[in-house]
Protein backbone atom coordinates (compact mmCIF):
# COMPACT_ATOMS: atom_id res chain seq x y z
CA UNK A 1 0.00 0.00 0.00
CA UNK A 2 0.97 3.31 -0.80
CA UNK A 3 3.13 5.83 1.95
CA UNK A 4 0.52 8.53 3.10
CA UNK A 5 0.78 11.30 0.44
CA UNK A 6 1.17 14.86 2.53
CA UNK A 7 2.54 15.83 5.72
CA UNK A 8 0.35 15.69 8.79
CA UNK A 9 0.25 18.49 10.35
CA UNK A 10 -0.47 18.18 14.06
CA UNK A 11 -0.70 21.47 15.26
CA UNK A 12 -4.51 21.64 13.32
CA UNK A 13 -6.40 20.29 15.61
CA UNK A 14 -10.31 20.86 14.32
CA UNK A 15 -13.37 20.91 16.58
CA UNK A 16 -15.38 17.52 16.51
CA UNK A 17 -18.56 16.83 17.58
CA UNK A 18 -20.10 13.34 17.41
CA UNK A 19 -23.91 12.34 17.25
CA UNK A 20 -24.72 8.79 17.97
CA UNK A 21 -27.63 7.31 16.18
CA UNK A 22 -28.52 4.10 18.63
CA UNK A 23 -30.80 2.43 15.93
CA UNK A 24 -27.92 1.93 13.41
CA UNK A 25 -25.38 2.41 15.66
CA UNK A 26 -23.63 4.72 13.31
CA UNK A 27 -21.79 8.29 14.90
CA UNK A 28 -21.90 11.11 12.51
CA UNK A 29 -19.67 14.33 13.06
CA UNK A 30 -19.75 17.71 12.64
CA UNK A 31 -16.15 18.88 11.80
CA UNK A 32 -15.11 22.37 12.68
CA UNK A 33 -12.18 24.27 11.63
CA UNK A 34 -10.84 26.25 14.56
CA UNK A 35 -10.31 29.31 13.29
CA UNK A 36 -12.92 30.05 11.09
CA UNK A 37 -17.10 29.53 11.36
CA UNK A 38 -16.52 26.54 8.80
CA UNK A 39 -17.23 23.18 9.21
CA UNK A 40 -18.13 19.73 7.48
CA UNK A 41 -20.30 16.97 7.85
CA UNK A 42 -19.04 13.48 7.92
CA UNK A 43 -21.30 10.25 7.31
CA UNK A 44 -24.84 11.45 8.46
CA UNK A 45 -27.86 9.55 9.03
CA UNK A 46 -31.57 9.80 7.50
CA UNK A 47 -34.19 7.72 9.90
CA UNK A 48 -36.57 5.44 8.20
CA UNK A 49 -38.95 2.94 9.77
CA UNK A 50 -37.98 0.29 7.53
CA UNK A 51 -41.74 -1.65 8.14
CA UNK A 52 -43.72 1.29 7.95
CA UNK A 53 -42.08 2.76 5.02
CA UNK A 54 -41.29 5.96 6.37
CA UNK A 55 -38.74 8.06 6.33
CA UNK A 56 -38.14 11.33 9.12
CA UNK A 57 -35.09 13.49 9.76
CA UNK A 58 -34.56 14.00 13.60
CA UNK A 59 -31.28 12.50 13.27
CA UNK A 60 -30.10 15.56 10.89
CA UNK A 61 -32.23 18.07 11.90
CA UNK A 62 -30.16 17.68 15.40
CA UNK A 63 -27.25 18.33 13.40
CA UNK A 64 -28.56 21.28 11.35
CA UNK A 65 -30.00 22.42 15.10
CA UNK A 66 -26.25 22.18 15.91
CA UNK A 67 -24.56 23.91 13.07
CA UNK A 68 -27.34 27.20 13.31
CA UNK A 69 -27.15 27.72 16.78
CA UNK A 70 -22.84 27.95 16.90
CA UNK A 71 -23.26 29.99 13.84
CA UNK A 72 -21.51 27.33 11.47
CA UNK A 73 -21.23 27.13 7.84
CA UNK A 74 -21.76 24.38 6.35
CA UNK A 75 -18.82 23.26 3.48
CA UNK A 76 -18.51 19.55 2.66
CA UNK A 77 -21.05 16.69 3.70
CA UNK A 78 -18.01 13.99 3.50
CA UNK A 79 -19.32 10.26 2.97
CA UNK A 80 -16.66 7.65 3.79
CA UNK A 81 -18.17 5.07 1.79
CA UNK A 82 -21.50 3.63 0.09
CA UNK A 83 -22.63 2.49 3.77
CA UNK A 84 -25.41 -0.87 3.83
CA UNK A 85 -26.28 -0.71 7.37
CA UNK A 86 -27.39 3.33 7.32
CA UNK A 87 -29.63 6.07 5.13
CA UNK A 88 -27.28 9.23 4.22
CA UNK A 89 -28.99 12.67 4.95
CA UNK A 90 -26.59 14.83 3.35
CA UNK A 91 -28.87 15.76 0.62
CA UNK A 92 -31.78 17.02 2.83
CA UNK A 93 -28.79 18.88 5.21
CA UNK A 94 -27.32 20.30 1.57
CA UNK A 95 -30.87 21.83 0.68
CA UNK A 96 -30.98 23.25 3.88
CA UNK A 97 -27.16 24.17 4.96
CA UNK A 98 -25.61 24.03 1.52
CA UNK A 99 -22.34 22.50 1.43
CA UNK A 100 -21.04 20.00 -0.91
CA UNK A 101 -21.41 16.26 -1.17
CA UNK A 102 -18.04 14.56 -1.33
CA UNK A 103 -17.33 10.16 -2.10
CA UNK A 104 -14.62 8.24 -3.68
CA UNK A 105 -14.06 7.90 -6.73
CA UNK A 106 -14.55 4.64 -7.11
CA UNK A 107 -18.58 5.09 -6.07
CA UNK A 108 -18.77 4.47 -9.63
CA UNK A 109 -17.56 0.62 -9.40
CA UNK A 110 -20.09 0.36 -6.31
CA UNK A 111 -23.07 1.75 -8.64
CA UNK A 112 -22.22 -0.41 -11.54
CA UNK A 113 -22.57 -3.71 -9.43
CA UNK A 114 -25.63 -2.24 -7.28
CA UNK A 115 -27.14 -0.30 -10.53
CA UNK A 116 -27.12 -4.22 -11.63
CA UNK A 117 -28.73 -6.21 -8.18
CA UNK A 118 -31.45 -3.74 -7.81
CA UNK A 119 -31.94 -3.43 -12.14
CA UNK A 120 -31.86 0.01 -12.28
CA UNK A 121 -31.98 0.56 -15.91
CA UNK A 122 -30.07 2.68 -18.00
CA UNK A 123 -31.73 5.92 -16.45
CA UNK A 124 -29.52 5.23 -13.29
CA UNK A 125 -26.58 7.08 -14.12
CA UNK A 126 -23.29 4.95 -13.12
CA UNK A 127 -20.73 7.60 -13.36
CA UNK A 128 -20.51 9.13 -9.68
CA UNK A 129 -22.25 12.39 -11.29
CA UNK A 130 -24.98 12.07 -8.35
CA UNK A 131 -22.13 13.72 -5.86
CA UNK A 132 -20.68 17.32 -6.39
CA UNK A 133 -17.00 16.15 -5.56
CA UNK A 134 -15.18 12.52 -6.19
CA UNK A 135 -12.07 12.31 -4.21
CA UNK A 136 -9.26 10.22 -5.76
CA UNK A 137 -6.31 8.54 -3.66
CA UNK A 138 -4.46 11.74 -1.64
CA UNK A 139 -6.61 14.50 -3.27
CA UNK A 140 -6.52 17.24 -1.00
CA UNK A 141 -9.98 20.06 -0.51
CA UNK A 142 -10.38 22.74 2.24
CA UNK A 143 -12.46 23.29 5.26
CA UNK A 144 -12.48 27.05 6.05
CA UNK A 145 -8.10 27.37 7.02
CA UNK A 146 -7.62 23.72 7.34
CA UNK A 147 -6.67 21.13 4.44
CA UNK A 148 -8.25 18.10 4.49
CA UNK A 149 -7.09 14.67 2.32
CA UNK A 150 -8.89 11.73 1.60
CA UNK A 151 -6.77 8.59 1.40
CA UNK A 152 -8.05 5.43 -0.48
CA UNK A 153 -8.67 2.08 2.20
CA UNK A 154 -10.73 0.30 0.33
CA UNK A 155 -11.86 -3.91 1.80
CA UNK A 156 -14.68 -2.75 3.43
CA UNK A 157 -16.08 -1.35 -0.20
CA UNK A 158 -14.34 -0.55 -3.07
CA UNK A 159 -15.17 3.30 -2.49
CA UNK A 160 -13.81 3.61 1.29
CA UNK A 161 -11.89 6.63 1.94
CA UNK A 162 -10.58 8.06 5.52
CA UNK A 163 -10.31 11.62 5.61
CA UNK A 164 -7.29 12.98 7.47
CA UNK A 165 -8.21 16.55 8.45
CA UNK A 166 -5.36 17.78 10.92
CA UNK A 167 -4.16 15.42 13.98
CA UNK A 168 -8.25 13.51 12.92
CA UNK A 169 -9.10 11.02 10.41
CA UNK A 170 -12.36 9.66 10.03
CA UNK A 171 -12.19 6.23 9.10
CA UNK A 172 -15.57 4.72 7.93
CA UNK A 173 -15.71 0.80 8.74
CA UNK A 174 -12.40 0.48 7.59
CA UNK A 175 -11.70 0.26 11.84
CA UNK A 176 -13.68 -0.27 14.45
CA UNK A 177 -12.66 0.81 18.75
CA UNK A 178 -9.79 -1.34 19.60
CA UNK A 179 -11.89 -4.06 21.34
CA UNK A 180 -14.31 -3.97 17.98
CA UNK A 181 -11.76 -4.73 15.87
CA UNK A 182 -12.88 -4.35 12.29
CA UNK A 183 -16.04 -4.44 9.59
CA UNK A 184 -16.41 -7.07 7.75
CA UNK A 185 -15.15 -7.54 4.04
CA UNK A 186 -17.52 -10.17 1.99
CA UNK A 187 -19.66 -7.48 0.68
CA UNK A 188 -19.30 -7.28 -3.21
CA UNK A 189 -16.59 -5.56 -4.21
CA UNK A 190 -15.16 -6.33 -0.44
CA UNK A 191 -11.75 -7.86 0.04
CA UNK A 192 -10.04 -9.23 3.25
CA UNK A 193 -6.58 -8.60 2.56
CA UNK A 194 -7.72 -5.65 0.61
CA UNK A 195 -9.01 -4.38 3.76
CA UNK A 196 -6.40 -5.26 5.83
CA UNK A 197 -3.55 -3.49 3.36
CA UNK A 198 -5.42 -0.53 4.39
CA UNK A 199 -5.60 -0.54 7.47
CA UNK A 200 -2.17 -0.83 7.63
CA UNK A 201 -1.94 2.35 5.96
CA UNK A 202 -4.22 4.03 8.56
CA UNK A 203 -2.13 2.85 11.05
CA UNK A 204 1.26 4.85 9.33
CA UNK A 205 -0.72 7.92 10.46
CA UNK A 206 1.34 9.95 13.53
CA UNK A 207 0.76 7.43 16.92
CA UNK A 208 -1.36 10.50 18.06
CA UNK A 209 -3.39 10.71 15.24
CA UNK A 210 -7.35 10.70 16.74
CA UNK A 211 -9.49 8.10 14.77
CA UNK A 212 -12.88 8.55 14.32
CA UNK A 213 -14.67 5.26 13.79
CA UNK A 214 -18.20 5.55 12.15
CA UNK A 215 -19.48 2.40 13.99
CA UNK A 216 -19.34 0.82 17.64
CA UNK A 217 -21.62 -1.60 18.92
CA UNK A 218 -20.53 -1.60 22.98
CA UNK A 219 -18.39 -4.95 23.02
CA UNK A 220 -19.27 -6.91 26.20
CA UNK A 221 -21.31 -4.62 26.99
CA UNK A 222 -19.02 -1.43 27.91
CA UNK A 223 -20.51 1.90 26.67
CA UNK A 224 -20.62 3.10 23.12
CA UNK A 225 -17.13 4.96 22.34
CA UNK A 226 -16.01 6.66 18.56
CA UNK A 227 -12.69 8.02 19.19
CA UNK A 228 -9.29 6.44 19.51
CA UNK A 229 -5.76 7.17 18.67
CA UNK A 230 -3.45 5.44 16.04
CA UNK A 231 -1.22 4.58 18.79
CA UNK A 232 -4.37 2.32 20.91
CA UNK A 233 -4.85 0.49 17.34
CA UNK A 234 -1.44 -0.60 16.91
CA UNK A 235 -1.17 -1.95 20.22
CA UNK A 236 -4.82 -2.95 21.11
CA UNK A 237 -6.65 -3.74 18.04
CA UNK A 238 -8.23 -7.55 18.68
CA UNK A 239 -8.19 -7.86 14.75
CA UNK A 240 -5.43 -5.69 13.72
CA UNK A 241 -2.39 -5.03 16.29
CA UNK A 242 0.83 -4.90 15.77
CA UNK A 243 2.05 -8.10 15.35
CA UNK A 244 -0.78 -9.92 13.22
CA UNK A 245 0.23 -11.06 9.85
CA UNK A 246 -2.16 -10.51 6.97
CA UNK A 247 -2.65 -14.23 6.77
CA UNK A 248 -3.70 -14.74 10.02
CA UNK A 249 -5.98 -11.31 9.77
CA UNK A 250 -7.62 -12.98 6.29
CA UNK A 251 -8.10 -16.15 7.51
CA UNK A 252 -10.14 -14.30 10.78
CA UNK A 253 -11.83 -12.21 9.30
CA UNK A 254 -13.42 -14.34 5.90
CA UNK A 255 -14.15 -16.81 9.07
CA UNK A 256 -16.13 -14.57 10.94
CA UNK A 257 -17.59 -12.88 7.69
CA UNK A 258 -19.39 -16.49 6.83
CA UNK A 259 -21.51 -16.30 10.55
CA UNK A 260 -22.45 -12.46 9.67
CA UNK A 261 -26.41 -12.26 8.87
CA UNK A 262 -27.16 -9.36 6.18
CA UNK A 263 -27.46 -5.92 7.70
CA UNK A 264 -30.94 -4.82 8.74
CA UNK A 265 -31.32 -1.93 6.42
CA UNK A 266 -28.92 -3.35 3.43
CA UNK A 267 -31.73 -2.97 0.80
CA UNK A 268 -33.29 0.36 1.77
CA UNK A 269 -29.38 1.44 2.22
CA UNK A 270 -27.50 0.79 -1.29
CA UNK A 271 -30.36 2.10 -3.06
CA UNK A 272 -30.38 5.91 -1.63
CA UNK A 273 -26.89 5.81 -0.53
CA UNK A 274 -25.41 5.16 -4.46
CA UNK A 275 -27.66 8.04 -5.07
CA UNK A 276 -25.75 10.52 -2.31
CA UNK A 277 -28.42 10.23 -0.77
CA UNK A 278 -31.11 10.60 -2.93
CA UNK A 279 -34.39 8.07 -3.00
CA UNK A 280 -35.14 6.34 -5.87
CA UNK A 281 -37.42 8.48 -8.92
CA UNK A 282 -40.79 7.78 -8.45
CA UNK A 283 -43.06 6.18 -10.63
CA UNK A 284 -45.82 7.54 -13.43
CA UNK A 285 -48.09 8.05 -10.23
CA UNK A 286 -45.70 10.17 -8.11
CA UNK A 287 -45.00 7.76 -5.56
CA UNK A 288 -41.80 6.54 -4.46
CA UNK A 289 -40.51 2.83 -4.22
CA UNK A 290 -37.82 1.10 -2.40
CA UNK A 291 -37.29 -2.74 -4.24
CA UNK A 292 -36.28 -5.70 -2.99
CA UNK A 293 -34.08 -7.90 -5.27
CA UNK A 294 -34.78 -11.74 -4.42
CA UNK A 295 -31.81 -14.41 -3.96
CA UNK A 296 -29.83 -11.76 -5.25
CA UNK A 297 -27.44 -10.56 -1.93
Amino acid sequence: MDAIPHRIDLAVKPEVTAFFDAPTNTISYVVKDPESSACAVVDSVMDIDYAAGRITHGSADAIIAHIKAHGLRLEWLIETHVHADHLSAAPYIQQKLGGRIGIGERITVVQDVFGKVFNEGTEFRRDGSQFDRLFKDGESYEIGGMTAFALHTPGHTPACMTHVIGDAAFVGDTLFMPDGGSARADFPGGDARTLFRSIRRVLQLPPETRLFMCHDYGPNGRDIQWETTVAEERAHNIHAKDGVTEDAFVAMREARDRTLGMPRLIIPSLQVNMRAGALPPPNDSGKVFLKVPVNAL
